[in-house]
């Protein structure tokens, strides 16, 4: 419990006031403590020389991203990146894109999501 308290202080002093945490001990927090409340999957990132899946979760009432991106545009492996303090309306212009009709997943993602990357390392 002390932990998950002690863990819990640090996710929101990093996103108040941008201290650095470990981005991997981030995401592991948001997967198990965050409701995840939609995915993008690769079927339908088929087209995208980047993004290989997005996951939004939503906790402490903010929406945190977690981006799979590719490598490569050839390659198969992709390494997880975090995206913190997401707005709803920022959300929903990505996932939506009905303000950006035409526009792919990756030009949105650039619009709406990619400046909020979390102050880890």
């Amino acid at each position: 419990m002390k932990f998950r308290l002690l863990f819990l202080a640090i996710f929101i002093s990093q996103i108040t006031f941008s201290q650095t945490v470990d981005c991997n001990d981030l995401m592991k927090y948001v997967k198990e403590n965050g409701k995840k409340i939609h995915s993008i999957t690769s079927i339908q990132l088929i087209n995208s020389s980047w993004l290989s899946w997005i996951d939004a979760y939503e906790i402490e009432g903010k929406i945190v991203v977690i981006a799979k991106i590719k490598k490569d545009k050839i390659s198969l492996s992709s390494k997880e990146y975090i995206f913190c303090d997401i707005n709803r309306r920022n959300w929903d212009n990505f996932s939506l894109g009905i303000y950006d009709f035409g526009k792919s997943y990756g030009e949105r993602f650039q619009k709406y999501i990619f400046n909020n990357q979390c102050a880890c390392y």
